[in-house]
C-alpha cells in the first residue's frame, strides 16, 4: 500500500491513570506509515492534560460531552476527529505490534469495519482467541457474539460512522453490548474484514462491568429488542437466554433464572449456560466462581 489513510484512535478512560498510559503508548509505538492521531476522552473524570502532546503523532485530551458512559465517550472522540479511519482502544487494553498496518491493509476498499483476534489476559494468564476466518457475516454474529471481535480491535471508515452505519448506540444500558450491536449493524450492511492474528491484549480482570448483573440483564434484553432476528438463530438465542439466566441466578432471582434456563434449553438442548444457571439457582455453584474458572482459559459465560 503506497497511500496510507489517516487514522484517528479514540481511547475512552475513567479512573485508570496507569492503564491509560500503557494503552496510549501501545498506539504511539505502532509502525504505521500514514498520519496517526489520538484522542483520549475522559468520561466522568477530570481530564489529565499531561497526556496531551504535539508532534508527528498528536494526542488530544477532551472531556466526554455526550451521554455519560463508554458509548458517549467514543462518540465524542469520533465526532472530534477528521481522519479517514477511526479505531477504538479501551483504556485497560493494549495494541500489539503490527496491529494497525495489518488491519488497514485488510480493510481494503470494500469493508467498512475491520476487526482482529485478541489475546486475553486474566490475572497474568494469557490465552489467544481466534475466529478461524478472515471475513465475518451477519449470520455468524447471530449465531455467536464472537467475543474475539473485541471493540479494542475495531477499525472503521469514519464516513460510515457519520453516515449509514451510525455512531455507537448511547441508549445501550450501561454502555454494555453496544459493541455487539455495532457488529450486527455493520455486518448487515457489508461483511466485516477480520485479521485472525492476536493484535490486541485484552484485560479481563478489574473490568468496570464484570459484576454489574442487573445491567448485564437489561443490556441483553435491549439487544434482543433491537435485533429480534437473534431469536431466529437457535444457537444464538439459546446463548443469550442462558446468559440472562446466569445473571438472574447471580442476583439471587431463582425463579427468573430457571425460567430463562428452560427457554435456553428449548431453543438449543445442548446450551451449557442453562445448566450453569440451574446449578447456580440451586446454590450448587456460584456464577462468579464459574466466570473466574472460564476467564483463566480465556473464555466467558
Amino acid at each position: 500500500m503506497t497511500d496510507w489513510p489517516s487514522v484517528g484512535v479514540v481511547i475512552p478512560t475513567h479512573d485508570r491513570p496507569q492503564q491509560v498510559r500503557a494503552a496510549l503508548r501501545s498506539v504511539l509505538t505502532q509502525f504505521y506509515p500514514g498520519e496517526l492521531k489520538v484522542i483520549v476522552v475522559f468520561d466522568r473524570a477530570k481530564p489529565d492534560e499531561e497526556l496531551a502532546a504535539d508532534g508527528a503523532r498528536p494526542v488530544r485530551v477532551v472531556k466526554n460531552d455526550r451521554t455519560p458512559g463508554l458509548a458517549g465517550a467514543r462518540n465524542t472522540g469520533i465526532t472530534a476527529l477528521d481522519t479517514d479511519l477511526v479505531a477504538f482502544l479501551d483504556d485497560d487494553d493494549e495494541w500489539l505490534p503490527g496491529k494497525l498496518a495489518a488491519q488497514v491493509t485488510a480493510l481494503g476498499t470494500e469493508a467498512e469495519l475491520c476487526t482482529a483476534a485478541i489475546e486475553v489476559d486474566y490475572r497474568g494468564r494469557r490465552n489467544p482467541r481466534l475466529a478461524q476466518r478472515t471475513m465475518v457475516r451477519h449470520v455468524d454474529l447471530l449465531r455467536s457474539r464472537m467475543m474475539m471481535l473485541h471493540s479494542s480491535t475495531f477499525l472503521f471508515r469514519r464516513s460510515a460512522l457519520l453516515g449509514g452505519l451510525g455512531l455507537v448506540a448511547e441508549d445501550a444500558p450501561g454502555s454494555q453490548n453496544e459493541d455487539w450491536d455495532m457488529l450486527l449493524r455493520a455486518s448487515r450492511r457489508r461483511p466485516i474484514a477480520h485479521v485472525d492474528v492476536p493484535y490486541a491484549l485484552v484485560n479481563w480482570a478489574g473490568s468496570h462491568f464484570e459484576t454489574r448483573w442487573d445491567t448485564k440483564i437489561s443490556s441483553l434484553r435491549w439487544i434482543l429488542a433491537r435485533h429480534p432476528e437473534i431469536h431466529g438463530s437457535p444457537e444464538g438465542a439459546a446463548r443469550v437466554y442462558g446468559q440472562i439466566a446466569c445473571w438472574h441466578a447471580a442476583i439471587g432471582d431463582r425463579k427468573a433464572a430457571l425460567r430463562w434456563a428452560v427457554r435456553a434449553t428449548k431453543a438449543n438442548p445442548g446450551e451449557p449456560r442453562a445448566a450453569v444457571a440451574a446449578a447456580a439457582a440451586a446454590g450448587i455453584v456460584g456464577v462468579p466462581a464459574v466466570m473466574a474458572a472460564l476467564h483463566r482459559r480465556g473464555r466467558g459465560i
